[in-house]
């Protein structure tokens, strides 16, 4: 399945005017039909102001994460990171890994991307003890299509099925990306805005 293989196959609208007219009269809160997960944790992940790569290879993936250092200038910078798998998969960019709030970003995995509201869910896998607001304003997240679920119940599940025995803690949420909408909800009020990358890779 490529994401993006479905999401760009036709950007323009339906000839057909009864098509166009059901759309105009769906309200934006209602639920899409029928719509696959990815395509939903695409079109909400972007509305939050999150901004996606897209990668089929692990070399695409490399090419991704170098053009993210090369348009923010973060080539020898301190980075804030605490999973060694990541430490060795972008050891070859001259980064200085650590964990330091005023580090350039934040680099680290997911649980599970959310499609209903195209947040990430993550936990204390992740964070260990630390809260959002602990962390470098820029975030870079390496994630996988195969971990996108449909709500935040399945991605609990998940995790509760992945750590059996050993339920991580500091399980939340980030929603509230970088945009020009500033308004909140209850889920987000509290949180950091951040300044997010999700590096994705097709693995389905």
């Amino acid at each position: 399945m490529s994401l993006f293989r479905k999401i760009f196959k036709s950007s323009s609208k339906s000839d057909d005017p009864f098509e166009n007219k059901e759309n105009e009269q769906r309200s934006k809160y209602m639920p899409e039909v029928d719509t696959p997960a990815d395509e939903r944790f695409t079109r909400n992940f972007i509305i939050n102001g999150g901004r996606f790569l897209y990668a089929l290879n692990m070399d695409e993936v490399h090419d991704n994460f170098d053009n993210i250092l090369l348009e923010n200038d973060w080539y020898e910078k301190d980075v804030f990171c605490m999973d060694d798998g990541l430490k060795q998969t972008f050891n070859n960019y001259n980064l200085k890994f650590g964990a330091k709030k005023e580090s350039a970003f934040f680099l680290a995995t997911c649980e599970s991307l959310v499609a209903n509201d195209g947040s990430l869910l993550i936990c204390s896998n992740q964070l260990k003890e630390l809260k959002l607001h602990d962390l470098p304003q820029n975030i870079i997240i390496y994630g996988t299509t195969s971990q996108i679920v449909n709500n935040i119940g399945e991605g609990l599940r998940l995790i509760k099925n992945r750590n059996s025995g050993s339920i991580p803690t500091n399980i939340t949420t980030i929603k509230n990306f970088e945009s020009k909408d500033d308004s909140k909800d209850f889920m987000t009020y509290g949180s950091s805005t951040k300044n997010l990358y999700l590096l994705l890779l097709e693995d389905l």
